[in-house]
């Protein structure tokens, strides 16, 4: 676990995606870049050295499943681009969004969140919390007053995921933040869908900020991975957790992603200028029915989005006319898209919820969530703009013709 040990000026985000974890490090044998420290164990010549440093009161490691020199320079770059205290992390996304739930509620706490989170999320909050006496809440995602209601009733943890997966939703952060900090709740942001670059969770007050690191932070869909940040005592408590249960981040996973984060920058400008050209050409197609993406102004949440982002994201969900058969039809015609279960990579990736996002529920579980079965999640790459509009036209005038 890495935390903040001075209040230098923090320098531009592009800056510290590239230097952070990694500055004035004396490497080894001054290799410029860090090294992959696969080693289990670290050993010490004398018995007190060793006891300072595993009782905490000495810098240095003791064993991998606890700590690792690879792992804290990727937890401290996630840990200055989200400007926060301490930063943990994880083996995997879930593993982040699970530990972290799991070790701060307890039997007979309540937690409220939003219908409209990642499935796996969901599943969470739906079945295995509740086997715990853990109450759980789950608010219609646009109805502030709502969601502040059912905070006023007093909860353990708010936790809010914005954007949304799939739905692009976008919840006021401030506002909802100020609700659970009147109520002493813990309040956990997903940032996954907005990455650094885009929203800092913590600027609005959050506690604690989450990642699946897998997606934009690594980029390239090879290392998988999750973090939080936050406050270093909360930090502190869910690594105690992480560290005994031993969902811990593998270092050559974090090597991997460390090398993505130095362009997180430079693609994430890329995805949110291509998504919302892309955004805007859908909005206009015929055989498109609705084009969910908080960059257009037709957006339910734009302004909140305007506010609170600094670009709008990747990814974007379209709404195909007719049923789960365009969907079938339309999907495999694209030429520049993956059909997989990912996101955030530098290809452009596509599928509908029923294989990515939501494959745990039931269609009409999907239905109930607002989630039709012929919307698509379209994960926008890197890719030429012009070349990806073309495509998903050929492959939208293709489907309409074949289904008529």
């Amino acid at each position: 676990m890495t935390s903040n040990k001075n209040d230098q000026p923090k320098p531009d985000l592009n800056t510290l995606a590239v230097w952070a974890g990694e500055e004035n490090k004396d490497f080894w044998q001054r290799s410029t870049q860090v090294p992959v420290v696969h080693s289990v164990s670290y050993g010490y010549k004398d018995l007190d050295t060793w006891y300072e440093v595993a009782t905490g009161n000495e810098t240095g490691h003791i064993y991998s499943r606890n700590t690792n020199p690879t792992v804290d320079a990727f937890e401290e770059k996630v840990r200055q681009l989200e400007g926060a205290e301490a930063c943990t992390s994880f083996a995997t996304g879930m593993a982040a969004i699970s530990n972290t739930l799991f070790a701060l509620l307890s039997p007979g706490d309540r937690v409220v969140s939003v219908k409209d989170t990642y499935g796996g999320t969901n599943e969470v909050f739906t079945k295995f919390l509740p086997r715990l006496n853990i109450n759980v809440t789950l608010c219609d995602t646009t109805d502030h007053e709502m969601i502040e209601q059912e905070v006023a009733k007093g909860c353990k943890v708010l936790y809010l995921e914005t954007p949304t997966n799939p739905t692009l939703k976008v919840v006021d952060l401030e506002r909802l933040i100020t609700a659970g900090h009147a109520v002493g709740a813990t309040v956990v942001v997903d940032n996954t869908f907005a990455t650094p670059i885009n929203t800092n969770p913590v600027q609005f007050g959050a506690d604690l900020v989450v990642h699946s690191a897998t997606k934009f932070m690594g980029g390239h869909a090879d290392a998988l991975g999750g973090v939080i940040c936050g406050s270093k005592d909360l930090v502190q408590e869910v690594f105690h957790y992480r560290e005994i249960t031993g969902a811990t981040l593998h270092p050559m996973s974090a090597y991997m992603l460390l090398r993505g984060l130095k362009t997180l920058g430079l693609r994430v400008e890329r995805q949110n200028d291509n998504a919302l050209k892309i955004a805007r050409f859908l909005k206009g197609h015929p055989f498109v029915k609705d084009v969910l993406y908080p960059g257009l102004e037709s957006h339910l949440h734009h302004e909140i989005a305007k506010k609170q982002m600094r670009g709008f994201g990747g990814v974007l969900s379209i709404i195909l006319n007719g049923d789960f058969e365009s969907v079938k039809t339309f999907l495999p015609r694209l030429n520049y898209a993956h059909l997989a279960a990912n996101l955030g990579t530098v290809e452009t990736v596509a599928g509908p919820p029923r294989t990515t996002s939501h494959v745990e529920v039931t269609p009409e579980q999907r239905a109930a969530l607002g989630i039709p079965e012929s919307l698509i999640r379209y994960s926008v790459g890197i890719e030429c703009v012009d070349d990806l509009i073309a495509d998903l036209s050929q492959a939208l005038d293709y489907t309409s013709g074949k289904l008529k």
